[in-house]
C-alpha cells in the first residue's frame, strides 16, 4: 500500500489521507475499508484522471498475490470500479 502513496507521488498526487490511513490501520484494513465503501474514493478518482488505475487499492486487490486477503464481495467491487471506469475513458 506504500507503494501506491510513493508512485502516486512521483505524479506529483499526494493522497495524504491515504497514507494517514495505512498508517494508523495498516495497508490490508485500509485497503478492506476504501473496497467497503459505497463510492470509489477520491483518490480512485483521481488516479483514474492520471490514467493510472493500476495504482488503485482495486487494481492491487485483485492481483493474484493479493486476492485471497479480501472476501468474494471486496474482489467484486474492485472489479465492478475498475471496468466502469475504464469504459469511460479519460
Amino acid at each position: 500500500m506504500l507503494h501506491i502513496y510513493d508512485a502516486a507521488a512521483e505524479l506529483g498526487y499526494r493522497p495524504t489521507f491515504f497514507l494517514r490511513m495505512v498508517q494508523q490501520c495498516g495497508g490490508l484494513e485500509a485497503a478492506r475499508h476504501l473496497l467497503d465503501t459505497p463510492a470509489p474514493s477520491e483518490g480512485f478518482t483521481r488516479l483514474w484522471e492520471l490514467g493510472r488505475l493500476d495504482l488503485s487499492v482495486e487494481a492491487v486487490a485483485l492481483r493474484e498475490e493479493f486476492c485471497g486477503l479480501f472476501t468474494e464481495r471486496q474482489l467484486e467491487v474492485a472489479r465492478r470500479r475498475l471496468e466502469e471506469y475504464r469504459s469511460h475513458g479519460c
